[in-house]
């Protein structure tokens, strides 16, 4: 590591003999510089995430629209990592005792980032987000999965670095401060959630993040767990009301660009350059969240249209499309219990909504349990999904 700046930190040699970068506190001093490209970037996120947070009041059952959007956000978060499951073998998840023995490698990785995003949103109504709802959340994320054996939910006690596999302290890319360093770090950074200097809030959770990725407090699971807590300080902010802004697509599809403006501010200090990436994102990320609420809006008029123009329409089909939208993979036994028919009815309902091509056969043709896909739905939530 080779710093040129020490405005966002430090480097101090160990007394093990290896170098650590030590985070000062935030905000930044000097303080960030508001150039006008900042401004017109602050004000076009803000107006976008405004737009993100107000369209939910539109659409017909916004609880689906953001229990699927936090399905898609686990995948792309799990993604970043390695994970290679996507958002059609999570939705394929065999629920217990259904006959079926199908889980693709990294499943539990997603499934587990599903439920760390829930129950983190849920303490908040009764816990501040604090360093001890983040070790709660950690040991949800790390649970039964790759890590698992890595403290989950403990804050490290021996040191960790950051760089290509094989790769030691001494060779490493970087590496965050010592155990005792960090933890006085994460109190640092847990006050500043507090802080009410008067920075726009958009900026500083740009900070908050970095910051955290920066002290890198856990053996493993930082990046999701900084991932996750952009959305957390957003909502107990009230910065937005539902969970619906991600930026995991975004820094996967910029990977390497953002690694490299992390990289600036801790060894240039080059916070702008980092707030102008972040901000960008939270731009690009709320027009696709909205163009997609949009389009889920007009899918479902469509079908909706669609089956009330049939002859053989049935009082089912509405409830059915309804459950569609938020387990767009579905089997026959699934429509069996939701409508609560009888195994043959629901196997004609689901062969008609086939036939009308609102569903599709994901399963071959002899395979005992069988697999229906909503794949216009699911297109709309991660095109270019193979089934």
């Amino acid at each position: 590591m080779e710093l040129t700046s020490t405005r966002a930190g430090i480097i101090r040699r160990t007394v093990s003999g290896y170098e650590a970068f030590i985070p000062k506190r935030l905000p930044p001093d000097p303080p960030i510089v508001f150039d006008m490209e900042i401004q017109n970037l602050l004000s076009q996120a803000d107006r976008k995430l405004g737009r993100l947070d107000g369209i939910t009041e539109t659409l017909p059952n916004p609880d689906l629209f953001v229990a699927m959007y936090v399905k898609k956000e686990a995948v792309l978060s799990a993604q970043i990592e390695g994970t290679q499951a996507s958002l059609a073998d999570v939705l394929n998840e065999p629920a217990e005792n259904d006959g079926r023995d199908y889980s693709p490698g990294g499943v539990k990785e997603v499934v587990n980032y599903i439920h760390a995003m829930r129950k983190g949103l849920e303490r908040l109504s009764s816990l501040p987000l604090s360093l001890r709802l983040i070790r709660e959340i950690h040991a949800t994320l790390l649970a039964n999965v790759r890590g698992s054996d890595k403290n989950p939910g403990e804050f490290r006690k021996s040191q960790n670095w950051i760089g290509p596999a094989g790769c030691t302290l001494s060779t490493a890319v970087f590496v965050p401060p010592e155990p005792g360093e960090m933890e006085s770090a994460m109190y640092d950074l847990e006050r500043y959630f507090y802080d009410e200097s008067p920075l726009p809030p958009l900026v500083k959770i740009a900070l908050i993040h970095a910051q955290f990725e920066t002290i890198h407090p856990f053996l493993d699971g930082n990046g999701r767990m900084g991932r996750i807590l952009i959305t957390f300080w957003l909502c107990a902010q009230s910065i937005l009301s539902q969970p619906l802004l991600y930026l995991s697509y975004y820094f996967k599809k910029n990977k390497a660009e953002y690694y490299q403006k992390l990289m600036d501010v801790r060894l240039k200090g080059d916070w702008e350059s980092w707030i102008k990436f972040f901000l960008k994102g939270v731009a690009e990320t709320s027009d696709e969240a909205i163009d997609s609420a949009k389009k889920i809006i007009q899918l479902q008029q469509k079908c909706l249209d669609k089956l009330s123009g049939l002859e053989r329409n049935n009082g089912k089909h509405p409830a059915l499309l309804t459950k569609l939208f938020e387990n767009p993979v579905i089997s026959k036994k699934n429509v069996s219990e939701w409508l609560g028919v009888s195994a043959a009815t629901a196997g004609g309902i689901v062969d008609a909504f086939c036939e009308w091509g609102i569903l599709k056969d994901l399963t071959p043709e002899k395979q005992r349990y069988k697999n229906y896909v909503f794949k216009e739905y699911l297109d709309i939530l991660q095109p270019g999904t193979e089934l």
